[in-house]
């Protein structure tokens, strides 16, 4: 199991030292730095190259939104924002500042785990909590942000003009919410060619992760 590096950022220091723990405990899993403020995290973050960053939202200094966009803008780590308030708002901040997952701080130490595997990996997770309809919501109204989050450009002509009947169905899926295991059942392929069909589409529509996908797909009114 290849090691993941991990950075906490959290403003609390007894929270911070509570996570530190708790990531240390998960195999393959190393925390290779603290910041106790957004701006902090951005300077450990850029200093360490980590794999994944804890991210909290309510810091001072600089808020774990706006770090997270400095750090997704000008980095190739993958942020994991937690939180203990889940609310529609902060989930869209997040999403709009490049955030590859969203967690609340009372999910039990083993989905803390897999939640940072899953984003290092190069894949995107949410909390259950979250739902589509949420994110059909945030896709809707970022359609007509002007604020400068990192959505993929669309390939002419029209958003999936390049993709290919396939690509499409697994598109449509990947908006539902299934992993590449439930994609292969649903279409009756392996979890493997489904994986290579999501790589296909991270590529052609130059997305960052599944939930660039998922937006890409509400926006094209792929997904119910």
């Amino acid at each position: 199991m290849n090691e993941v590096r991990v950075v906490v950022a959290d403003d609390q220091a007894l929270v911070r030292v509570g996570l530190c723990g708790i990531v240390a405990t998960g195999d393959g899993l190393t925390v290779v730095g603290e910041a106790a403020d957004g701006l902090a995290a951005v300077d450990v973050v850029t200093r360490l190259a980590p794999d994944v960053v804890l991210m909290d939202i309510r810091m001072p200094v600089l808020d774990g939104i706006e770090a997270t966009r400095r750090i997704t803008a000008s980095t190739a780590s993958r942020v994991l924002i937690l939180t203990t308030f889940d609310l529609d708002e902060y989930v869209y901040g997040a999403l709009r500042a490049g955030a590859s997952g969203f967690l609340l701080k009372d999910a039990p130490p083993e989905d803390l785990h897999a939640a940072i595997r899953v984003i290092a990996a190069g894949d995107a997770l949410l909390a259950p909590g979250v739902t589509r309809r949420l994110i059909a919501t945030f896709a809707a109204s970022s359609a007509a942000s002007v604020d400068p989050a990192p959505v993929p450009p669309r390939p002419a002509p029209g958003p999936l003009g390049g993709l290919t009947d396939r690509e499409r169905q697994v598109l449509a899926l990947v908006a539902e919410g299934l992993t590449n295991a439930e994609i292969g059942l649903r279409l009756h392929i392996t979890a493997g060619t489904a994986k290579t069909h999501v790589a296909r589409l991270l590529h052609k529509l130059d997305a960052r992760d599944r939930i660039q996908l998922v937006i890409i797909a509400h926006r094209a009114g792929l997904a119910p």
